[in-house]
């Protein structure tokens, strides 16, 4: 989509950071969009029905009803609206329950807004090469991965995912705070 023709879209940002949302729906709005805040699943709706967003940014955690909930209640509402689904907690297990439910395109935070704005225009499923069978992922990495997928199949309920894991409860929130781990290599002095 060209300039021009982004500053005909109204982009939906949904995220309980109230700071965060506030500074992407800035940053959009100097992109040339016309942005709309919400912080919860009912705002979001509300939202989305008063103004018909054509494009939607979705938090994958919030309180109460979260981000996947709300990624299928617009595809509802819209089946038109392209929604990119933003998250500081990116597991593949919620990227394909995302992509499932209707969204364009599934991002980690930090993401640039100039990331989100090609994001939405994707219109190709990105296929990933699978790894080689020489290349096992670190054990972190896929202690990460089954965290997240538990999580998920428990609608973002830490402390039952906790119960399922045979962990408690804090254990779970310290290792989901600590984010994805990272295995890039230390950068040279």
């Amino acid at each position: 989509m060209s300039e021009a023709e982004d500053s005909h879209s109204t982009v939906l940002v949904v995220d309980d950071d109230k700071p965060f949302c506030a500074a992407l729906a800035g940053s959009l709005r100097r992109r040339g969009c016309a942005a709309i805040v919400a912080h919860n699943f009912d705002d979001a709706m509300a939202e989305a029905e008063a103004w018909a967003p054509d494009r939607a940014v979705v938090d994958l955690r919030m309180p109460g009803r979260g981000g996947l909930e709300l990624v299928a209640a617009l595809r509802k509402l819209d089946p038109t609206m392209a929604i990119v689904v933003l998250t500081g907690f990116g597991s593949i297990a919620s990227a394909i329950e995302a992509i499932k439910l209707g969204a364009t395109y599934y991002l980690t935070k930090p993401a640039e807004p100039d990331e989100i704005l090609r994001a939405f225009e994707r219109v190709e499923p990105t296929i990933v090469e699978p790894p080689s069978p020489h290349a096992a992922k670190p054990l972190d990495e896929l202690e990460w991965e089954h965290l997240q997928q538990v999580l998920t199949d428990c609608n973002g309920n830490v402390s039952e995912a906790a119960r399922r894991l045979g962990m408690h409860r804090r254990s779970l929130q310290r290792k989901l705070a600590r984010g994805r781990p990272s295995h890039e290599p230390p950068e040279a002095p």
